[in-house]
């Protein structure tokens, strides 16, 4: 296949391989109703950063543009609105087009449908699409990620699912790169897959420099882990999902039965006939299982002490939370780091 470039050139496209272009990497973006600020500005700012020499942000190796069907602004999940630059138009200016998804609402959905002819239109043209957040959900639905990974989300991992079938769903990592499609889970993760590009494109000193001066240490790469636990459990009803996601949100001070049910505007009795009908359970377990799978990510990914581990995951110390521990893993805390640090060793 091969990629279309500004001034009618063409380039093999070769997956994984770096390839280095002459003149600014062109990228075009397409912001979705309700989108995500963090994970736009963090891609946009790498881009920024790698364009210039010092913190000038002249778009000198790099040239970025908000495009859309009108120019009227549009609303991010926080409020703040972006105005387009421009209406779309030749795509085969850009050499990535980049969906910046967010808040997930059929409303959101329905409105950018709007979007989907112009995805199809640069793909045949070779474009790569890359999807940010739940960006990757519209180029689903468009018909353009069959055959191909997609990193998804673990927090939207279960709605993905759900309202897309067929897909290979990825969601233990931080971004995927399969051929000309890139997608990754969204927040920070949205500045390590343009510093891919950028190191890709223009190398990997400015890749390096635009990282560093948004504080983060080096880039991480595409395999790096979400940084979540990822509970063992399917859970399939959907009143059990919203259960246990706001079980993951409130890990430090867990709450009651009584505090999980009045948030979701649920009964008590409920939500514990749910968990003993399809988990075979009560939420008390399943709620320290979730808390434990965490603890287990931080020992194995941090170097945070047991004794911070143990308040961040809602355990009183870290006695307490070597018991519990022991008692679930038949092991303490101490020697499944010591296990896993071994497994890391080359």
């Amino acid at each position: 296949m091969a990629v279309v470039l500004r001034q009618g050139t063409t380039r093999p496209y070769s997956g994984m391989a770096p390839r280095r272009i002459r003149g600014p990497l062109s990228v075009g973006f397409l912001l979705l109703s309700r989108f995500t600020l963090g994970a736009f500005a963090n891609f946009v700012d790498v881009l920024r950063l790698a364009a210039d020499d010092g913190d000038r942000s002249r778009p000198i190796r790099c040239q970025w543009r908000i495009i859309s069907p009108d120019v009227s602004p549009i609303l991010s999940s926080c409020g703040v609105a972006i105005s387009p630059h421009e209406r779309i138009g030749d795509l085969r200016r850009f050499d990535y087009l980049i969906i910046v998804g967010g808040v997930l609402e059929e409303d959101s959905l329905l409105v950018d449908t709007r979007f989907d002819e112009h995805l199809r239109n640069a793909a045949a043209l070779g474009i790569p699409l890359v999807g940010l957040c739940t960006g990757s959900f519209i180029l689903h639905r468009a018909g353009l990620m069959d055959g191909y990974r997609c990193c998804v989300s673990w927090f939207h991992n279960s709605d993905f699912l759900r309202l897309f079938d067929g897909l290979q769903a990825v969601s233990d990592q931080i971004f995927v790169v399969d051929r000309d499609r890139l997608t990754c889970s969204g927040g920070a993760s949205t500045a390590h897959l343009a510093a891919f590009l950028v190191d890709r494109h223009l190398g990997k000193a400015l890749a390096a420099k635009s990282l560093r001066i948004m504080m983060f240490n080096e880039a991480a790469k595409g395999e790096t882990a979400q940084p979540t636990g990822s509970l063992e459990i399917v859970v399939r009803d959907e009143i059990l999902k919203r259960v246990v996601l706001l079980m993951q949100h409130n890990l430090d001070v867990p709450l009651t039965i009584d505090q999980l049910a009045g948030k979701l505007d649920l009964g008590k009795r409920l939500i514990e006939r749910r968990f003993r009908s399809e988990l075979r359970t009560s939420p008390r377990v399943i709620y320290t299982q979730i808390r434990l799978d965490h603890a287990r990510h931080l020992l194995a990914r941090t170097e945070k002490s047991t004794s911070t581990i143990a308040l961040e995951c809602g355990f009183c110390d870290s006695s307490h939370l070597s018991r519990v521990f022991r008692d679930y893993y038949q092991q303490t805390p101490r020697q499944f780091r010591s296990q896993s640090s071994a497994a890391l060793l080359p």
